[in-house]
C-alpha cells in the first residue's frame, strides 16, 4: 500500500548536512576515580534518507549517544547537530522546538501517558504544540501500525506490541525529519518485533525519513542500511548493507 499524495511526506533533499552528526562528543558521569565515560570523543555523522543501527556491547554509550544527538541529554563537552542546527546553540525554547517539530523518538519502555488513549497518545505533540492534527497522514499510521481497533483503549488495555506501535505513531505523527528509536523492539515479541522493524524500514524507504536505532538483535540491525559499532564510548567499526551474520561475527569480536 501507497501513500496518497496528500498524507506522503516531500522527498528527503539530496544534499545538505547529514540527518543529524556528532562532534568529539564527551559524556561524563561522576568524579575523581568514580568517573565513568559513557561517550569518549565520537565523532559520527547519520546520513538523510537512510536507516542507521548502533550496536555495541552492554555499557558502551548506544543510548546516551542517541539522548544528546536528540536533545533529551547534554554531553560534557563537544557539539550535537540535527540537520545543520546546533544543539548547543539553542535555548530552553528553540530545543523544545526542535524536539517537538524535527525529531521523533520511540522509546523501549513505551513512555505512553497512562491515563490517555491510545489515540491521544498519539496526537499529544500536537496537541501541546497547539497545532491541528494532520488526519490523512494519522490514518494512515493507525492503518499500517495495526493499531486502529485500539484507539480508544488505554496502554494498560493494549499488549506491548500495541503499547509500542502506539509509541511509534506518536513519534512519527509530526512526520519529523530524524526518528531515534532506543531498543524500540527490546520488550516485545518476535512477531510483534518484525511488524514493527518492517514498519521502519518502510519510513525510510517510502517515506524518506531518517531513523537511527539502537538494538542488541543482529536480525533487527539486517533491516538497516548501516550498523555503526561502539565500544568504550568510541565508534570502533562502520558496516554497510549488514546482513544478520556479519553484524552477529562483528559483535563477537567487540565481546558481546
Amino acid at each position: 500500500m501507497t501513500m496518497s499524495d496528500q498524507a506522503a511526506p516531500p522527498p528527503p533533499s539530496p544534499s545538505g548536512p547529514p540527518a543529524a552528526s556528532a562532534i568529539d562528543l564527551v559524556k561524563t558521569y561522576g568524579t575523581g576515580d568514580a568517573t565513568v565515560h559513557a561517550l569518549d570523543g565520537i565523532t559520527v555523522d547519520f546520513e538523510r534518507g537512510r536507516f542507521t543501527t548502533v550496536m555495541g556491547p552492554s555499557g558502551s554509550g548506544k543510548s546516551t549517544l542517541l539522548h544528546c544527538m536528540a536533545g533529551l541529554d547534554a554531553p560534557t563537552s563537544g557539539r550535537t547537530f540535527v540537520g545543520g542546527e546546533e544543539i548547543g546553540l539553542l535555548d530552553d525554547s528553540g530545543l523544545t522546538r526542535m524536539r517537538r517539530d524535527r525529531v521523533g523518538f520511540v522509546f523501549q519502555s513505551f513512555n505512553l501517558i497512562p491515563t490517555l488513549t491510545a489515540g491521544e497518545n498519539i496526537t499529544l505533540p500536537a496537541d501541546l504544540a497547539s497545532r491541528p492534527v494532520d488526519t490523512a497522514w494519522f490514518d494512515f499510521l493507525v492503518d499500517q501500525l495495526g493499531i486502529r481497533d485500539r484507539l480508544t483503549h488505554r496502554p494498560s488495555e493494549m499488549s506491548g506490541g500495541q503499547q509500542q506501535r502506539t509509541a511509534c505513531a506518536r513519534a512519527l505523527i509530526g512526520r519529523p525529519d530524524l526518528v531515534f528509536a532506543d531498543e524500540p523492539t527490546g520488550n516485545l515479541d518476535s512477531n510483534s518485533s518484525a511488524q514493527l522493524l518492517g514498519f521502519l524500514r518502510r519510513s525510510v524507504t517510502e517515506f524518506g525519513q531518517s531513523i537511527v536505532m539502537v538494538t542488541h538483535d543482529p536480525r533487527g540491525a539486517a533491516q538497516s542500511d548501516r550498523v555503526v559499532f561502539l565500544a568504550d564510548g568510541r565508534v570502533v567499526d562502520d558496516l554497510s548493507r549488514p546482513t544478520a551474520d556479519s553484524v552477529l561475527e562483528r559483535m563477537r569480536t567487540l565481546g558481546e
